[in-house]
Formats: C-alpha cells, structure tokens, sequence
C-alpha cells in the first residue's frame, strides 16, 4: 500500500502524532484534513530531504535495510535486531574509549560529561511511526507487523541515490579494463568436463586434494593462486578455507545445481552435470548464478542486496572505486576479520567483476575506475524484479 492508504487506516491518534512531527496546521479532530495536510507536506521536496540531511548513518543504516527486499510486512523482533544490527560494534568501541589525555583534575571536582546513552531500538522505530515511515497493520494477525508504504521507499531510494550521486567522481572511458562476461558460464564446461575425465580423490573433509585442484584451476579463464596457509578464510563457501573465491562460487554453484557430487571419497559428475556438459551455454544460467552468489554470501555481508543495488544506479557510467567506496563503507559492517574495506573489494566488486557484472579499469588520472556491464543491467534489474516479486 502507498502513504496515503495506511494513512486512511491509521487512527487519529497516530495522525496527530505524524502531523506535530511536520507542524501540520490544521483541524486535529478532523482525520481528513490531517491526512491532506500530512500528504502535503511530506510531498514538500525540500521537507523530505530536510529530514533525510537530518538522520543520523545509523538511522539510514535501518532505512536502507527496508528498501530492497520482497518482504512486505516485519514484525516487532524482526525490525528490533535491525535497529541493533545498525549500530557496528568498532563505533561502540570508539564511544567506549577514553580520551587520549585524561582531563586534569580540578579543586571543584566537578563530574566528567557522560554522553547521554543512545535512543532503544523501540524509541527509534517509534520515532520511524511518528514520521509516517511505519505503520502498523489494521487487523488480524497483520495488526501485529510494520510496513514501509510503497511509494515512500521508492522515493527515499531515489532521494538517496541523488543524494549519493552528487560525490561521485565520474569520468570517461579507461583504455585498459576488465571484463569476464561469459567467462563463468564457460568454467563451468571446463570443471564438469575435468572431473567426468578424471578420478577426483578428495579429502576425509570433502575437499579436493591440491594436486587435482591446481590441475582444475590451470584450465579455467581466471587464473587464481591457491590460499595461503593460514590465511582466515570462512563464511563464503563449503570449502572456502581451501579454494579460492571464484572457484569456490563455481565449485558450490555446480554442486547445488546437481551437476557434481561428493561421495565415497571421489568428485563424480551426475547425470544432470553431463547434460549441461553436453548443452550450449544458457543465458538464464548468468541469472542463476548470481542469485545463488547473493544466497551464499548475504550471510555475511548483511546488507549484501542494498549494496548490489547501490552498485548498480551508481555505476550506470564510469566512476571511480575510490569515490563509491566513500558513499557506501558507512554501510558495510566488518565480519569477523574481514574489514569494511576487504568485504567492498574483495567479497563485493571482484564477485560482481567475476560474475561478469562489472567492468573494472584503470584511469590515468583517476585511478581504478568500474562501470555496470551491458549483462550486470539485465542480470540485476531482473534479479532486483524478482526479489521484490517475493523470490527472495
């Protein structure tokens, strides 16, 4: 539903409340004309980027955890654990640290300041109701889940992505980049036609042993070196602490998709995988294969679909890395030992450049550069179609 029907549903008690929040001046016992005078000045251009100027990044961290996805309707818990998930934990810790120089002390020994504790995660959803942002359903059981109306999130995605736009650095074409559209699609020929001609021993924990998997990886299109020992490598795969990351998505691809499977200590190809072995390449497969990229890794990466999207309006033309990693780091919470920073580049751009989405380049006077490729438009405006289908 849009603003203005939950708007009709609400009871007068909320609308009186919507209407202090954007100083209505109206009749207050008359629903009608708080409803056309909320409408007003909401549809106001400069009272919605007013309050968007205002909110703070963990505010817009929720926000933006409500904009992209299928699901229509949240509950209470659900909406708390985002409020909470917004708030990343090396923030807390730079509030919780002391000053580097502790202030001397005087002979009126007045209290040191303590900075006011952050509003609950109810205080702030309540302040998201007041601002006509979340309503509650009417009956039933629904009466019980929040909702975000339609056309306020397409408008505070599009408030957001101008927003966003406006510190980007754009520029013309690199003459050198890097593009791998296809490249994936025909891996997987190259992977199922290596393990249907050759006995793949693994290991006691299904892995393969390295002298197989080196053999594999010096027959696909990207040529990716073995992890180093010891190095931390979990979350993104069945066996990512063994594999490198692209083929780690292609190995857990082919087997989810049946055309490999482990067992008795040997990789063996399935009847499924000799079929697509034999098949010409399908073009719904791309798609496939990045909605099974954004089930793998959303784990991890929480925020992984606003992120893709951001990506995506943001990198329509060439622009450089540098300045897009500046609008969206605030939004990427560290996992584990992976930094902000590690999960941009490593765990978002290089999968979208392997997947075949992006191109990579690099400018001679702006640096690295990345721009959408002509199959990430149809792949992720179909993939962002379906999820707000109710796919995902």
């Amino acid at each position: 539903m849009n603003l203005s029907d939950m708007l009709s549903y609400a009871d007068i008690g909320q609308l009186s409340k919507i209407a202090n929040v954007y100083h209505c001046e109206c009749n207050g016992n008359s629903k009608n004309e708080l409803i056309q005078s909320i409408l007003a000045q909401i549809n106001r251009h400069e009272v919605f980027e007013e309050l968007i100027s205002g909110m703070k990044i963990e505010d817009l961290r929720f926000l933006n955890s409500l904009l992209f996805e299928s699901r229509q309707s949240y509950s209470l818990e659900d909406l708390i654990a985002r409020v909470q998930q917004s708030r990343f934990e090396d923030e807390k810790q730079e509030q919780k640290e002391p000053a580097a120089e502790p202030p001397k002390k005087t002979k009126s020994r007045k209290k040191a300041s303590v900075p006011p504790p952050p509003p609950s995660p109810r205080d702030i959803i309540a302040r998201f109701k007041h601002q006509g942002w979340l309503f509650n359903g009417f009956s039933g059981p629904g009466r019980y889940l929040f909702q975000v109306p339609n056309d306020l999130k397409a408008r505070f995605r599009d408030t957001l992505q101008r927003r966003f736009a406006e510190k980007l650095q754009y520029t013309d074409e690199p003459p050198m980049y890097r593009d791998e559209q296809g490249l994936l699609l025909d891996d997987i020929k190259h992977l199922l036609h290596y393990v249907y001609h050759n006995e793949v021993q693994l290991v006691s924990d299904g892995s393969m042993y390295k002298r197989y998997l080196q053999q594999v990886l010096d027959r696909l299109g990207v040529q990716e070196e073995l992890p180093s020992k010891g190095a931390w490598r979990f979350g993104y795969g069945r066996h990512f602490n063994y594999y490198p990351d692209r083929f780690s998505l292609l190995y857990d691809y082919c087997r989810s998709a049946s055309y490999i499977q482990e067992g008795e200590g040997v990789l063996s190809i399935t009847e499924k995988g000799l079929e697509r072995l034999q098949a010409a390449p399908m073009a719904a497969e791309q798609e496939q294969m990045f909605r099974y990229w954004l089930k793998l890794y959303k784990g991890p990466v929480t925020n992984l679909l606003s992120l893709v999207h951001w990506v995506h309006a943001l990198a329509r033309d060439w622009v450089t890395v540098e300045s897009v990693r500046e609008v969206l780091l605030p939004f990427i919470k560290t996992y584990y030992y992976d930094s902000p920073n590690a999960i941009y580049e490593a765990r978002l751009l290089k999968m979208l450049t392997h997947l075949g989405l992006l191109r990579i380049g690099e400018h001679p006077q702006y640096g690295a550069v990345m721009k959408v490729t002509k199959t990430g438009h149809i792949v992720m405006e179909g993939g962002e179609a379906q999820i707000s289908g109710g796919r995902y």
